[in-house]
């Protein structure tokens, strides 16, 4: 199990909109320059997050903004836009072990609950974090490298 890269680009455009949003127009094209990706990668993540309505896009304008201030938008938000599980279960489980083997008769009853646990607590440490986390560590991050918020890349 690995979670996509597509949730660390969706992080990634939270920051680029909040620093630059103010100075430049928010593309797809410049997302994806600072990103370095490709602009149709940019233009999907952002189509899951205006569905889940954590972002507005204004087409042709280049105007996204934020649906909710940066402390109401936790990494858990981002992840469940992005990283959708299917049937609400992060781990999938191997279909049919063999009923007649006393490992695959139990095993199900054995690691449920488990994994059941396993992914309560990463959702629930997801949430600790916000957009606004991100932005004050940038803030420091930048303020310690003397960079400004400019266009350089």
């Amino acid at each position: 199990m690995q979670i996509s890269s597509r949730f660390s680009i969706a992080l990634h455009i939270f920051a680029c909109v909040d620093a630059f949003q103010a100075t430049h127009k928010m593309t797809s094209d410049f997302l994806a320059s600072s990103i370095q990706t490709n602009p149709v990668i940019i233009r999907n993540i952002l189509s899951q997050l205006r569905r889940a309505g954590l972002v507005r896009i204004a087409r042709g304008t280049g105007g996204i903004t934020l649906e909710r201030a940066l402390k109401d938008i936790s990494f858990y938000d981002v992840y469940a836009a992005i990283e959708p599980v299917e049937r609400g279960a992060l781990f999938r489980f191997h279909e049919s072990p063999n009923p007649n083997c006393p490992v695959g008769k139990n095993i199900h009853k054995i690691l449920d609950h488990k994994f059941t646990d396993i992914q309560s607590a990463m959702e629930a440490e997801m949430r600790k974090y916000t957009l606004e986390d991100i932005h004050r560590d940038l803030l420091c991050l930048n303020a310690v490298q003397g960079a400004v918020t400019q266009r350089s890349f």
